[in-house]
């Protein structure tokens, strides 16, 4: 048995877990920002790095005291090192170094998104029961990123195409906030969009900017300019050229506007770009399987498109793995220990670390 504590504090979620040979979740204990961030409408990084301070610790021993292990029942301690906000990062990886060092463990270095894609060889009572065959596509959509992959075998990648400009989760956080939804914005955007008509607004797919790559930036602004003219059609001043989101979303309480329907209109307009492209690209690759990734992962509507689109079966992690955590790093430090990966106590964060 290979007992991995792996250590997650890339973003705003201060996470630790134990993983036994690289499915079996023994613990997986999440520390959540959400509320401390929600007046911010985002992550404050400075706030998120001092919380993360003030957390590491006890979530560390919480996942240890839940696993019912010691520290020589462990084989290597898995931290991730990027991408992420780098005063995050810092937190974790420095605990993981004084942990492997204090304790005589071998160090494991986890790129964040790679453990997003691990998150569905989890064995879960609501997944599959075996783990997916290579090869795979795998759409990686979060707050911060949006790629297209072909995985080949373990931490063998090969990337199609990724976004041009904002992130699917990025894209959805604005708009949220640009309607008054609320933090985080994928779920206040699905909820809105349940009594939504997504056929009320034509918003644009940008399927043009290359065979699998991503834009979200125009669909993005296509909200903002529509709430604009609602606003100037009810009679309120507005300087288009020179109003961002945040002036727009203050100004949007003091208009009527069809929320839900353009909640409804943008999610489908996203959703099918994601779907558009990630089964093109399984009809190129002649993918086994289709794997989706990271929060955005979580999206209901997402989830049956591709379903419904996809040649080949599709694997989603259950819900409550598909955000940040720690089990999923748990799950890809394990191929990574078993391929003989190590690192040295020397382990410095890359913010912007790839994945390919």
């Amino acid at each position: 048995m290979i007992d991995i504590l792996a250590i997650e504090s890339s973003c705003d979620e201060t996470a630790a877990a134990i993983v036994r040979d690289g499915r079996h979740i023994l613990s997986n204990v999440v520390a959540s920002q959400v509320e401390l961030h929600r007046r911010y409408g985002g992550v404050f990084p400075e706030a998120a790095s001092r919380q993360h301070t003030r957390d590491i610790a006890p979530t560390i021993r919480q996942a240890m005291q839940v696993a019912e292990l010691d520290w020589d029942d462990l084989s290597a301690i898995a931290v991730v090192n990027g991408p992420g906000l780098a005063g995050s990062l810092l937190v974790g990886v420095n605990a993981a170094k004084a942990l492997a060092s204090a304790r005589g463990l071998p160090l494991i270095g986890v790129n964040h998104m790679e453990g997003h894609i691990y998150a569905n060889w989890l064995a879960c009572d609501d997944g599959p029961e075996m783990p997916p065959p290579f090869p795979l596509i795998c759409l990686i959509v979060s707050g911060g990123h949006t790629d297209l992959v072909v995985m080949h075998e373990h931490l063998v990648y090969e990337r199609l195409g990724q976004t041009v400009d904002d992130a699917a989760g990025e894209a959805f956080d604005k708009v949220a906030r640009l309607l008054n939804l609320g933090y985080p914005g994928g779920p206040a955007i699905q909820r809105a969009a349940t009594e939504g008509n997504p056929e009320a607004y034509a918003f644009p797919r940008a399927l043009n900017v290359g065979p699998f790559d991503f834009s979200f930036s125009g669909l993005k602004t296509a909200v903002l300019r529509l709430v604009q003219e609602m606003r100037r059609d009810q009679g309120h001043e507005i300087e288009t050229h020179r109003q961002s989101f945040a002036d727009a979303s203050m100004a949007a309480t003091k208009a009527e506007l069809p929320v839900a329907d353009i909640a409804a209109s943008f999610q489908a307009a996203l959703v099918d770009a994601l779907v558009t492209k990630t089964v093109q690209a399984v009809g190129q690759f002649d993918a086994a399987e289709v794997l989706v990734a990271g929060g955005v992962a979580a999206n209901q509507l997402l989830r049956e498109r591709l379903t419904e689109k996809s040649p080949k079966p599709v694997r989603f992690p259950p819900i409550r793995y598909c955000t940040d955590n720690a089990a999923m790093i748990g799950a890809a430090a394990y191929y990574r220990y078993l391929a003989g990966y190590r690192s040295g106590l020397d382990l410095d964060v890359i913010p912007y670390l790839a994945i390919v």
